[in-house]
């Protein structure tokens, strides 16, 4: 039922007065706001009237008026129309609204709920173990930077923030500290310039174990000097040189020691293991390592590209070793994300020279659920150029610098700004015109946003972050006296507006069924359309790259519908779930087939392609990869960037291996019981990256997600849907050419 818009419709020639907020930010007048004060006060039609006369007797012909003077017209509108006590709800109203800003800005209050182990501070993020002591103080350190970076950001952005009308992502590090967010960490550079860390000087490395030790140490520095996650673009062609360093050696000690019909095949052999052994090294190093933020760094290494034996070598061991597990218990490693990328006519079909190299991929994909899927020629049409995301999901543009060359690696994201889109189609009420009056003032709210990230990233030195900055990990070696603008401007760098819940926002328009409702699926690609408009614009004016994300939202699921749930109660299908649906995603509870679910959804990345991934859910796939090709050969050309959700749960007490019962509180073995984390291995996808969730729990909302995921059909079901969509194809191609020939 739509909601009475007469103070809207009668306030309408007021949208020129600027509104002066109470930190001097100015913005527009949007009248909807008056009519969801009167709403939530229960106002009829006529008081709504009375107050909508008040203010346009006094603001009518007035240039800006304060938010204290239109307050106060409220409450003398409504005591003249006798609503006492009314006016005194909505002063109360205020009174809280202050109140919560001062105890949000207080690092004490802060620092409170963290020692009371408030689960939505302690869990916010499944990366971080909150029982050991360099987390402990990594998490009270973040308690003090969000209350005063509450006080440092435009107010009318802060109390948006508190409110659960947009979340300003990672307020625990920015903007107390002008840190950047995600990176492709330039390693080529740096390996071949050197680097320095601390007191030391690191030459370029001179065999393929240097340079992974090497590379562990950048990815611990860089994400000590950052607060997201750190990719390795194209890890099997950087690294290549330094193995062929190893090959030269080896085939050296041949050339003296071995018969010359030998000496390559001894060089060759000699070069594998040391390939292995250095990849290895670097995965049990970057599980080992924790970064001054009390957590594993998160790392993404890509893959897949490159054609000689070395490179095949490096891919190769790659999957082997993730594979074959961490410790003697060959349990699943978290990190790195591992992202392979398939391209016709390398890897993807049958006769493709590294299509061996797919098959170890699916392999690895059925019995750890990485590597994540880049399709080549999907990731160049979305984004402009192929390259890694930066960490789980966060894309680049494609980009040139003055010399017209194409850069990728050293560019970097300075951070995201979410817009909680439920909340404004719920505050709609079904009114579509009222829901974009809505949606244009929090896009103003996120862009001012947005501009304070910005400026404030710009505030920082390059002594602040050396290896970023000055020692090549960003790509250039700026001096401590240059501007780190140097790297951000021209659209070199990207700051995102982020987004979540297309499918709450559509059912509340159209229902909880929506996904084949042409229309319904319509309005959801127009939403995300015009907030990819609106980054354009932004960028357009100021030389910035706006990019539009699909957020991740690890606790963000939760937060923005817990906030949703004291707002407006518990509401079916929306927040009675207690969760909300990451992006532009296929409701979780649904059974839509592989196929459905990636048409459903391939339609948005082409407008957030600043950040985005697909997934399909599947049951134990161990025995029947050719299912799961089947998938990733149709996805080829439909979806850029494709994970892959599969039962591989392991209980070491009675050797179960498959999907672990998921429970109110947890996960444990549905063949003996167990839920004791040293006796088991759960994996689960939070968001992008993986989490175990017995090691370290996460949110209400994230758990409840979780353990409402259904299938996305069984083995058999998935080779066969394969087929028809494939015949499918093939028959809508011979009708397009009959039609072309006739």
């Amino acid at each position: 039922m739509k909601v009475q818009t007469t103070v809207t419709n009668s306030l309408d020639t007021l949208k020129g007065v600027a509104v002066i907020k109470r930190d001097g930010t100015k913005t527009s007048f949007y009248s909807y706001k008056i009519n969801l004060v009167l709403r939530e006060l229960k106002a009829d039609v006529d008081t709504q009237k009375i107050v909508a006369d008040h203010l346009l007797q006094q603001l009518k012909g007035k240039d800006s008026v304060d938010t204290a003077t239109i307050a106060n017209i409220i409450v003398d509108a409504l005591r003249d129309a006798g609503h006492d006590e009314m006016a005194a709800s909505f002063l109360k109203y205020r009174k809280l609204d202050e109140e919560e800003f001062a105890n949000a800005t207080n690092p004490q209050y802060k620092l409170n709920k963290l020692f009371d182990r408030n689960s939505r501070v302690v869990h916010e993020n499944a990366n971080k173990d909150s029982k050991v002591f360099n987390t402990q103080r990594d998490l009270e350190a973040g308690a003090v930077s969000r209350a005063i970076g509450l006080r440092m950001l435009p107010q009318i952005v802060a109390k948006a923030h508190m409110r659960g009308d947009i979340h300003w992502h990672d307020l625990d590090y920015s903007p107390v500290t002008p840190e950047t967010n995600c990176c492709l960490i330039d390693f080529d550079e740096m390996f071949k310039h050197g680097f320095k860390i601390g007191n030391a000087w690191v030459s370029s490395p001179r065999s393929i174990q240097t340079a992974t030790a090497q590379m562990s140490q950048i990815i611990a520095n860089v994400a000590s000097l950052q607060y997201g996650g750190c990719t390795a673009n194209r890890i099997d062609q950087v690294l290549e040189p330094y193995a062929k360093i190893n090959y030269e050696k080896h085939m050296k000690d041949a050339k003296e020691w071995i018969a010359p019909d030998k000496q390559e095949e001894f060089a060759k052999a000699k070069t594998k293991k040391d390939i292995y052994d250095a990849m290895q090294a670097l995965e049990y190093e970057i599980n080992t390592l924790y970064s001054s933020q009390g957590q594993t760094p998160f790392t993404t290494i890509n893959f897949g590209l490159g054609t000689s034996w070395i490179c095949r070598e490096i891919q190769k061991s790659i999957l082997k070793i993730r594979i074959k597990g961490l410790g003697r218990e060959h349990r699943t490693a978290i990190f790195p994300k591992l992202v392979f990328t398939i391209k016709r006519g390398l890897n993807l079909n049958p006769g493709d020279p590294n299509y061996d190299v797919k098959q170890l991929a699916l392999e690895c994909s059925t019995k750890r659920m990485y590597p994540d899927l880049l399709m080549y020629d999907k990731v160049k049409e979305i984004t402009g150029s192929f390259k890694a995301p930066m960490g789980c999901r966060s894309f680049l543009q494609g980009w040139k610098d003055e010399n017209g060359k194409e850069v990728n690696s050293g560019r970097m994201n300075l951070g995201v700004v979410t817009v909680n889109l439920p909340r404004i189609a719920l505050e709609a009420r079904g009114d579509k015109n009222l829901f974009w009056d809505i949606f244009n003032e929090r896009m103003s709210i996120c862009h001012t946003a947005l501009k304070y990230r910005i400026k404030r990233t710009k505030e920082a030195k390059p002594e602040n972050a050396p290896l970023l900055y000055m020692y090549g990990a960003f790509g250039k070696r700026l001096k401590r006296t240059d501007s780190v603008d140097e790297v951000f401007k021209n659209s070199r760098a990207t700051v995102s507006l982020g987004y979540i819940g297309l499918y709450e926002v559509c059912t509340t328009f159209y229902g909880p069924n929506w996904e084949h409702n042409k229309e319904a699926h319509d309005f959801a690609v127009s939403i995300v359309k015009a907030m990819h408009d609106d980054c354009a614009k932004w960028e357009k004016a100021e030389g910035y790259h706006y990019s539009l994300y699909s957020t991740p939202a690890e606790s963000l699921t939760d937060t923005f519908c817990q906030d949703d749930i004291k707002k407006f109660g518990r509401i079916e299908n929306i927040t009675d779930k207690e969760y909300y649906t990451n992006s532009f995603h296929y409701d979780v509870r649904k059974h839509p087939t592989p196929f459905e679910k990636l048409e459903f959804e391939e339609d948005f990345p082409k407008y957030a392609a600043g950040g985005f991934i697909h997934y399909c859910e599947y049951p134990n796939l161990r025995q029947n990869p050719k299912a799961l090709e089947a998938v990733w050969d149709w996805a080829y050309d439909h979806v850029a960037y494709l994970g892959t959700n599969t039962s591989i749960d392991q209980c070491f007490k009675c050797g179960y291996k498959g999907e672990f019962e998921a429970t109110s509180t947890g996960f444990k073995c549905p063949q003996c019981g167990n839920n004791d984390p040293a006796t088991c291995d759960v994996v689960k996808r939070t968001c992008g990256y993986l989490g175990n969730p017995m090691q370290r729990p996460m949110v209400h909302g994230r758990h409840e997600e979780i353990i409402h995921r259904v299938k996305h059909m069984n083995a058999g079901m998935i080779a066969n849907a394969a087929k028809f969509e494939r015949d499918k194809q093939a028959d809508n191609v011979r009708i397009q050419h009959h039609s072309h020939a006739n």
